[in-house]
């Protein structure tokens, strides 16, 4: 079972075309792409690792996906996606959110349920990604 994160997460991976196609349509709404890159995808794990700077003022996703491959060569078992953000309401709010590289093995996640005062059910999420240190957690 795959992680589900972002917008066409219960598809079949997306091809290098499809990808070319999100990201015209992400150009051509006037939205900045940027690529990023983790070993911890907790669902609560929102900041990634950046590479490079977001891509402004490109016209075509030529750029893009070169500097998708990129990263994907530099970072063969980590998750890689592409955010597309959207700055008309004057902030930073994320217009789109796509994977275009997972690693081939996904340890997944624990849900623990703990009851405490008055029969409350609590709940976390404990990745099993996370048991190996930071650089090493897909190196198999």
């Amino acid at each position: 079972m795959h992680l589900r994160h972002g917008a066409f997460s219960y598809l079949p991976e997306l091809t290098d075309d499809e990808i070319a196609a999100q990201v015209r349509y992400a150009l051509g709404n006037d939205w900045p792409v940027s690529i990023e890159f983790t070993d911890d995808p907790h669902p609560r794990n929102v900041y990634w690792e950046m590479w490079g700077l977001p891509m402004f003022d490109l016209d075509e996703p030529d750029g893009v996906l070169r500097e998708i491959n990129e990263c994907r060569a530099t970072y063969p078992q980590h998750y890689v996606r592409v955010q597309a953000y959207d700055a008309r309401l004057g902030r930073q709010t994320t217009a789109l959110s796509f994977l275009v590289q997972r690693p081939a093995h996904e340890p997944g996640f624990r849900l623990d349920r703990v009851e405490v005062q008055g029969r409350v059910q609590q709940y976390s999420m404990h990745s099993y990604a996370t048991q190996a240190p930071a650089g090493e957690r897909y190196g198999r």
